[in-house]
């Protein structure tokens, strides 16, 4: 018989984690723990960590729910056999964050819970997933002091968060990049969090494609689908839609956004948008459409890091830059077998972990 549990890390980030709806110095992360009476000492882990001002499930009443979903699954008394839809249906779609942690605690488990979630030369330690650096907001000295650090590091992919500068110093941080290394050399994303208004974000565009960017993410808030759609069509930066994925859990209107929006790409967060299921349902769609897809992380830490990477490891396309370099975020990580080298995500299996304990039989939480 299955058994479900919990316990708690509050994630302390090196730096004030700066973001276009404010900065984050703390981040507290739920884990699952999941147990089969017929195999002690083999646990799956699960990650729920929803980011405040952004997861629809950053609620209050969280715990509360977690510890509902305990008490609903253990009274349950699941088989080990027991299908993941059947499972999961014990959470409402309302809850991405909590949905991505039984799902993933489900496949750990299934899995001999060793957090290898698939078999791929990724999870096999084999080869590397790349990844594109992130330069956080901050005044422009921080900005630069990082530029040059993702490119002494080897980074290919760096990514630039824009929208909390005046514009012009953030061309000129860009202008500083292309004058060390060319679009053949490195390739640049941007994403402005939803900064841009309707009525400048064409204008502004038109100044960014002077640094042939790859993409931006999300120039405008989300919910203006016939403004996104207006600046998709004449872009002349491709655009890749992030929020605006969030909370949208309705097939029919997933068919919708990318009818009306038509965007270049989709940036996949399993923790806001439901899980790994729920991102591999966001990526079939796109591709029916023509539309390319990377995956993100989402300041989670190393537990949920580690299965969004295993995924990008069995589905993403190859030497395609994912959103995984998250895990040097926090100074009180839990310590696991992933590391970063000239720009790639790497994984040992049989590494060490660090993994979360709880404090008593019946769940609680570990700070």
């Amino acid at each position: 018989m299955l058994q479900l549990r919990y316990s708690q890390r509050v994630l302390r980030f090196n730096f004030p984690a700066r973001t276009s709806r404010g900065a984050l110095t703390e981040h507290v992360a739920w884990y699952l723990h999941l147990t089969d009476t017929q195999q002690p000492g083999i646990t799956g882990l699960g990650e729920a960590a929803p980011l405040a001002g952004l997861s629809p499930d950053h609620r209050p009443d969280f715990k509360a729910r977690l510890v509902q979903l305990c008490t609903d699954f253990n009274n349950a008394k699941f088989s080990a056999d027991a299908a993941p839809e059947e499972v999961l249906a014990l959470i409402g779609l309302e809850w991405p964050a909590l949905r991505f942690g039984l799902e993933t605690a489900l496949l750990d488990l299934h899995h001999g819970g060793r957090r290898q979630l698939f078999n791929n030369p990724f999870s096999r330690g084999e080869a590397g997933v790349p990844i594109n650096g992130l330069v956080w907001m901050g005044d422009a000295a921080f900005m630069r002091e990082q530029i040059r650090k993702k490119l002494t590091e080897g980074y290919s992919c760096l990514k630039l968060k824009i929208g909390s500068l005046d514009f012009a110093t953030e061309l000129q941080l860009l202008a500083e990049i292309r004058a060390e290394a060319g679009p053949a050399e490195l390739t640049l994303r941007v994403d402005a969090n939803g900064a841009f208004a309707p009525t400048e974000a064409l204008a502004k565009l038109e100044q960014l494609a002077r640094f042939q960017l790859h993409s931006i993410e999300q120039p405008l808030a989300a919910g203006q689908w016939a403004a996104m759609a207006e600046v998709c069509r004449h872009s002349p930066v491709p655009v890749a839609l992030d929020e605006e994925l969030i909370g949208l859990t309705n097939p029919a209107l997933q068919v919708a956004l990318l009818e009306e929006v038509q965007p270049a790409y989709l940036v996949l967060k399993p923790t806001l948008i439901g899980g790994l299921a729920a991102a591999a349902s966001w990526w079939q769609l796109a591709e029916d459409w023509s539309i390319s897809w990377w995956l993100t992380s989402a300041l989670e830490s190393n537990i949920a890091l580690n299965a969004i990477s295993q995924l990008a490891g069995e589905y993403a396309l190859p030497n395609f830059p994912q959103g995984l370099g998250t895990g040097q975020l926090y100074h009180n990580n839990l310590q696991a077998p992933l590391h970063i080298e000239d720009g790639q995500l790497q994984y040992t299996p049989n590494g060490e972990w660090e993994l979360p304990t709880l404090n008593d039989e019946s769940g609680g939480s570990v700070e």
